[in-house]
């Protein structure tokens, strides 16, 4: 099996793929629209994406609101399936059981910033936040500063400076958390 986004049979006439690998390839082809085009799959491939991920990962199974089904939905996806994986496995990872947050871009325009949840503790008035809230809250505060700054972690309206920390400090501190710049 083999996959492309690229018209062989043209490829071939232009002569920009051997004629031989078409016809090996060309045994039974499908055609399978986008996922931008077939938008009503969304919520079915974020439900198995989601039931993946918490066995993959051995986290607790996050939250899917109606909310974040239309979040996807109104989004283009140009990365196809592999793009909204992705996104469903960094949610997942992030959501930590609670409501799943989606950061994916609004009409073209800035991503939107995944908004801190409330905990649990905080919802019964705790004095205290757990290492694992603390860890959540520290990957939100570095992903939405991150955003704000186009990704900018150095130099006068960087990153680093808004959180008052050395850029070396935060720049080990994305990795450490897995943070990357979503597409």
């Amino acid at each position: 099996m083999a996959a492309t986004n690229r018209d062989l049979q043209a490829e071939v006439a232009a002569g920009g793929f051997r004629q031989d690998f078409y016809y090996r390839l060309n045994v039974f082809p499908l055609t399978v629209a986008p996922l931008r085009h077939r938008k009503e799959d969304i919520p079915l491939l974020a439900a198995h994406f989601i039931d993946s991920s918490v066995k993959e990962f051995g986290c607790a199974r996050p939250i899917l609101t109606r909310l974040g089904v239309e979040t996807l939905e109104k989004y283009n996806w140009p990365g196809n399936i592999r793009e909204l994986r992705n996104v469903i496995e960094r949610a997942v990872i992030l959501a930590q059981g609670g409501p799943i947050a989606f950061d994916v871009p609004m009409n073209g325009a800035s991503i939107e910033l995944p908004a801190l949840k409330q905990t649990s503790n905080e919802r019964e008035g705790a004095e205290f936040l757990t290492e694992a809230e603390i860890r959540r809250r520290d990957c939100e505060n570095i992903f939405a500063v991150l955003q704000k700054t186009g990704w900018k972690i150095k130099g006068a309206d960087g990153a680093a400076q808004l959180l008052g920390v050395k850029p070396t400090t935060l720049i080990s501190r994305i990795k450490r958390l897995g943070l990357v710049r979503p597409v």
